[in-house]
């Protein structure tokens, strides 16, 4: 099969490289340039270099716009594969080829449609993630799926070892489904819009703690936001501080949710419904990291007390 590819970051360089070691030829490579943004900054390898050392023609746009169909017309392909694509595809491009248009998407839909599913899996507290491979249509990540891979939710993984894993399910997955395609036993699973799930682009105050959580959810969301992600925030004694690292108390703390109190090797901060009653275990901060770039021990740098805030008091 003829093969156009648009795709960018990591994600879209593992796709195409997928791409390049099956069977199939790749005609053309459609890209993004490259970008400073928090978030396209992160994982960024580069899917126009590949393409360029293989020899595939590649075209850097930051949309689908006239030219960019008029080349995939002429590039002439049996399918197009997509694999973090940032703009919208007009039903012009994706419904061109002969097999319709493949995206990559890293969640087991119909669950965690949207952005960033990787990490909204892991701090919503399921139990499971993966990839799947759908027919794009006129909504976003709501085709029929072709090819799904699930992986377990490890005790203690943070979110970059889910995303590195889910990204190794990358060749299989793309080698499966255009084997179903090419010898004819590819099988369509329509998606229950019911239990379709959205969750919206990360900005930096998805990040910031809210002490109402209770410490479980606290201790994932904080694994969830590890580097090279934007760290989970507060604000102590005036000054915004990330919070690198943090475990469940083993006893159980009461008051004010907010209030840090150096026990248990940390800050334990109290936290979670109802904290009056003292029913709650607390989060232990044990590792911060300041705006000047340092990085403090909890229970050092939590040592005379006082309160976690929403912004600076």
């Amino acid at each position: 099969m003829r093969i156009v590819s648009f795709g960018f970051q990591t994600w879209g360089r593992k796709t195409l490289a997928a791409l390049i070691d099956s069977e199939h030829e790749v005609v053309l490579a459609v890209t993004h340039p490259a970008s400073e943004s928090s978030y396209k900054a992160i994982w960024n390898d580069s899917v126009e270099e590949l393409a360029r050392e293989h020899g595939i023609a590649v075209h850097l746009t930051e949309r689908a716009d006239a030219e960019t169909i008029d080349l995939v017309k002429r590039a002439e392909p049996d399918v197009i594969v997509v694999n973090s694509w940032y703009t919208w595809m007009p039903p012009e491009l994706y419904k061109l080829p002969p097999f319709g248009t493949l995206n990559l998407h890293d969640s087991l839909l119909p669950k965690f449609t949207g952005f960033s599913p990787v990490l909204w899996a892991l701090i919503s507290g399921s139990a499971e993630f993966g990839l799947t491979v759908h027919r794009m249509d006129e909504q976003l990540d709501t085709g029929d799926i072709l090819v799904q891979h699930k992986l377990p939710i490890p005790a203690g993984a943070t979110g970059t070892e889910l995303v590195l894993a889910g990204m190794e399910l990358i060749p299989g997955a793309v080698h499966e489904a255009l084997a179903a395609l090419t010898d004819g036993t590819a099988r369509w699973r329509p998606q229950n819009k019911a239990d379709r799930t959205y969750f919206h682009k990360r900005s930096d105050c998805d990040s910031r703690v809210d002490f109402a959580w209770d410490a479980v959810d606290l201790e994932r969301f904080v694994r969830a936001l590890s580097e090279p992600y934007p760290r989970a925030f507060s604000h102590y004694r005036g000054e915004r501080i990330e919070i690198l690292a943090a475990t469940i108390s083993e006893a159980r703390y009461g008051g004010t949710a907010g209030r840090v109190i150096v026990q248990e090797g940390g800050g334990a901060v109290v936290c979670g419904p109802n904290p009056v009653r003292g029913n709650n275990h607390a989060l232990v901060i044990t590792r911060v990291r300041t705006a000047d770039g340092i990085e403090h021990d909890g229970a050092e740098f939590f040592v005379r007390g006082g309160y976690l805030t929403d912004s600076p008091e």
